[in-house]
């Protein structure tokens, strides 16, 4: 299929429907001449109207889909020029739709078979599709696809880099249309879900050449300010042609470097800017926004309540089984009659203490027994007995004792022990009395 240029190109082929004149004569429908005081009616004008564009016949032309809404089984959408703001509404008829063989959808470059259609009872203009084809993508939906693929290269896509959010936050920047749905739907889920939080509201164009701009500058309030814990952009529902500006390269690395965390709240759950997959939170609606940034203070108040409930039953439990291991350790012996212990103890102490005294005495009297014999053996061979015996013991200055009479001749000094006291004495010189060897 060969690829008509982007621009709005029409083949005139007008032709009627049944191959003859395209219907009633203009002096059969145009309106009689009319005056103040006799004016044609409404019925007479719009047949008139629609006589004259049913001459028109079908035409081909291209586009870009800006809307594409099944009611029922029919289609209502919108098709807008590829180089212009210039734009058609679009009817589809489930007889016609069931015979086109590819699937459309918003942003879809098509040539379509159209045929002006105009209803007399509303007055209203439209066109109705007999055929549709897939050009290719349009050129804005081609750009935002190739925007998405870079941002996604870049990491600008990625889990790990979103900002989590905080639990209860302090103060909530709120960037919306003034006095829209959106707005409303936000301050109102977020107050019934926790009446005290606090809200900081920047009003922004939402649509348009200065929604951009007007976006990002209260992005960039928000995000300056330090008492905003949490900044949610929201709008309403909307085509996706009202919607380009959540897609903007601009607005979208600037969420992208916010030090805040952002959560995107824009249109309805089936639509997806770029915005929804850079912030932080994509929220599918703004009520879902105002869910997200705060939690229900019921449902904390009942999870505090089953948590209290949890820990006065664990702490009962711990108490019983304290009780438990107490009476398990009071009925023991040793602690049900402590004193049976020490009367059991007692007569094992007496016993031994009795075998030690026995053990004692006996040991006394071997060493009494044992130290008489030595004292006996001592005395027996002690000096002393022999001068108690009558003896003495002579010995010379210098303390040698006297062995021999010789030793002593006349005039010697010399000292006599005997068994009690000790005399000096002066030797006589020798006698002729002398004990024998034998007599000793």
């Amino acid at each position: 299929m060969s690829v008509v240029p982007n621009t709005l190109k029409t083949v005139t082929t007008f032709q009627n429907s049944s191959g003859g004149d395209a219907g009633p004569s203009s002096a059969q429908v145009a309106p009689r001449d009319s005056a103040p005081d006799a004016p044609t009616s409404i019925a007479r004008l719009n047949q008139t109207i629609k006589a004259s564009i049913e001459r028109w016949g079908a035409v081909w032309a291209e586009g870009e889909i800006t809307q594409w809404n099944v009611r029922g089984r029919n289609v209502f959408g919108g098709i807008k020029d590829l180089e212009t703001d210039a734009q058609i509404s679009v009817q589809v008829w489930s007889s016609v739709l069931a015979r086109l063989t590819e699937d459309f959808h918003v942003g879809d470059h098509v040539v379509v078979h159209l045929k002006a259609d105009y209803f007399t009872k509303r007055g209203s203009f439209s066109f109705q599709v007999s055929s549709m084809r897939h050009v290719g993508l349009g050129a804005q939906l081609e750009k935002l696809e190739r925007l998405r693929r870079q941002l996604h290269q870049e990491g600008l896509f990625e889990p790990a880099r979103k900002k989590p959010l905080p639990f209860l936050p302090t103060r909530i920047g709120l960037i919306t249309g003034a006095n829209s749905d959106a707005e409303k739907d936000v301050l109102r889920n977020a107050q019934l879900r926790w009446p005290q939080v606090e809200f900081r509201t920047i009003h922004a164009v939402v649509q348009g050449d200065r929604s951009v701009a007007e976006v990002t500058a209260a992005l960039e309030q928000f995000d300056a300010d330090p008492a905003v814990d949490v900044i949610i952009i929201a709008r309403g529902g909307g085509d996706p042609q009202t919607l380009l500006g959540f897609s903007d390269e601009r607005l979208v690395r600037a969420v992208a470097a916010a030090s805040t965390p952002v959560i995107s709240a824009i249109g309805h759950e089936n639509d997806r800017p770029l915005l929804d997959d850079v912030a932080d939170v994509r929220a599918s609606t703004p009520t879902d926004a105002a869910k997200r940034a705060v939690p229900d203070v019921g449902e904390q108040r009942s999870l505090v309540d089953q948590l209290r409930s949890r820990l006065t039953s664990r702490l009962q439990q711990q108490v019983l089984h304290g009780i438990q291991q107490l009476e398990q350790v009071r009925s023991r012996p040793s602690l049900r009659d402590p004193d049976a212990l020490i009367r059991d103890r007692e007569q094992e102490v007496f016993l031994s203490v009795s075998r030690g005294r026995d053990l004692l005495s006996r040991s006394v009297d071997r060493a009494d027994r044992r130290t008489a014999e030595l004292r006996a053996s001592l005395r027996a061979l002690s000096p002393a007995a022999t001068l108690a015996r009558g003896y003495a013991i002579a010995q010379i200055p210098g303390g040698a004792i006297l062995h021999d009479a010789a030793d002593a001749p006349d005039g010697t000094s010399f000292t006599l022990t005997l068994d009690r006291g000790a005399l000096s004495a002066t030797s006589s010189g020798q006698t002729t009395s002398a004990i024998t060897p034998d007599e000793k």
